[in-house]
């Protein structure tokens, strides 16, 4: 079938949505963000696009730190709820009985319900249009224990992460393959049968 050709837009899904919690002269927030991404490998960077009226703009620009909170399957309510109320007017964190955590390097709560918590300093400010995006540099990664084995391996496979797709929440789904599966070398079955009858 052919495609249809539409004008032009930010149709790039699934992505990230992130619960981004953000704190300024005693302001705590989690602002939902769908507009998040990997910026550079060393140093560690990231990207955060935000509107500049929304209620958290202000507080990440003021006190130039983040921390991006990536929420799992537990936590979809919250995380639509962050993304249609404003800080302005309630405190989410009171209202959805979220649990704030220290953070080890920024001053910027943690939500502890969440499995993986990114700590982040802004390193500048890009005005796009409709958003400016913050890019910053990835200074403490925060991980439940829940999720590593006893060799210290981390498995994300098993924290049930949710993404936004066109409108909905998802849970991750089944692998297909892990990185390098296209080109990997295939096992000789006929060798370890072989093995086998050793």
């Amino acid at each position: 079938m052919p495609k249809l050709t539409w004008k032009p837009g930010t149709m790039l899904y699934p992505v990230p949505a992130a619960l981004v919690t953000c704190s300024f002269e005693g302001r705590d927030n989690i602002i939902t963000i769908a507009w998040a991404g990997t910026v550079c490998t060393n140093p560690p960077m990231v990207s955060i696009s935000i509107r500049p009226e929304r209620y958290s703009y202000d507080l990440i620009k003021k006190s130039g730190e983040f921390v991006i909170n990536i929420p799992n399957k537990n936590l979809a309510f919250a995380t639509d709820y962050c993304g249609v109320k404003s800080g302005r007017d309630i405190d989410k964190f009171e209202v959805l009985n979220l649990t704030k955590e220290k953070a080890s390097i920024v001053n910027v709560p943690l939500i502890k319900e969440a499995p993986l918590s990114l700590e982040c300093k802004v390193k500048d400010i890009i005005s796009l249009g409709s958003h400016d995006m913050f890019l910053a540099e990835v200074v403490a990664v925060n991980v439940d224990e829940a999720l590593l084995d006893e060799g210290g391996k981390l498995h994300l496979d098993k924290a049930e992460l949710i993404c936004y797709n066109h409108g909905q929440y998802c849970v991750v789904g089944k692998s297909l393959g892990k990185f390098g599966f296209s080109v990997e070398k295939k096992k000789n079955k006929n060798k370890n049968k072989n093995k086998r009858k050793k």
